[in-house]
């Protein structure tokens, strides 16, 4: 088995090996994989954290040992919390700008080292905070297929994230996010943080978002924004309609 990691800030994560295919997730700084698959320009990969699959381009990564890979998984890497995190890339002299959630592998003291790159962080990452205040960093936030920053996300990457930086690891996908997590019976019953999936009676979960409060939910829908839910599911003041059918609750801390 070969591993890599990413070392830009934000790489697409295609279904196909080719730069016109669906944009299905992205992979951000510092998160390692398991390549599985060589082609000519792409790579097909197995991420560490969600075991999510897809292809990136050969040159938007560098290689990384099995033992390496094996201490990533073993030991979490310091993660930046900020909605952007500078940091310096010695080799070339450059800036890249780093995403929230962003790994800071191999940390010793503001460095971070990918293979034989060195990576000085600027200014400070930031810290975990309550996760009403990381979900509502989140607003306005247009959605974007297979998005995971500030810039554009969509809505399990969306919950994804929020939980990334309260040290929790979810799936990808809503669908198999429902998989998990203990079921809460009822919106009377909601905790702040917990997540409500929605779909078509009896079909797939198609969107999720985050509780607030038996009544409110911030959620990627055309943009983060917090909308009111019932029992029928989440109303659009904006749409005067309801968009989403609820179809269950988790709560997974």
């Amino acid at each position: 088995m070969e591993y890599g990691i990413c070392n830009l800030a934000i790489v697409p994560l295609r279904a196909e090996p080719s730069d016109r295919s669906e944009q299905v997730s992205q992979v951000l700084f510092g998160e390692a994989f398991e390549i599985t698959e060589w082609k000519e320009k792409w790579v097909k990969i197995v991420t560490a954290t969600d075991k999510y699959t897809g292809w990136i381009d050969r040159l938007q990564f560098t290689t990384l040992g099995h033992m390496a890979y094996k201490r990533l998984l073993r030991t979490p890497a310091p993660l930046t919390y900020r909605p952007i995190t500078q940091a310096w890339k010695i080799l070339d002299n450059s800036i890249i700008y780093l995403p929230a959630g962003s790994s800071l592998v191999y940390l010793e003291g503001t460095t971070s080292y990918i293979g034989s790159q060195k990576f000085e962080i600027i200014g400070e990452i930031g810290e975990a905070d309550y996760i009403s205040n990381i979900a509502k960093s989140y607003l306005n936030v247009p959605y974007l297929w297979g998005g995971r920053t500030h810039f554009g996300i969509d809505c399990s990457g969306f919950t994804q994230m929020v939980y990334k930086l309260r040290g929790i690891n979810l799936r990808r996908d809503a669908s198999l996010q429902a998989e998990d997590g203990t079921l809460v019976d009822g919106l009377t019953k909601v905790k702040l943080g917990d997540l409500a999936f929605f779909g078509a009676e009896e079909g797939r979960i198609t969107h999720v978002g985050i509780m607030l409060n038996g009544e409110q939910i911030i959620h990627a829908s055309g943009k983060v924004k917090i909308d009111a839910i019932d029992e029928e599911g989440i109303y659009s003041k904006e749409l005067k309609t309801y968009t989403h059918k609820l179809r269950l609750i988790k709560r997974y801390f």
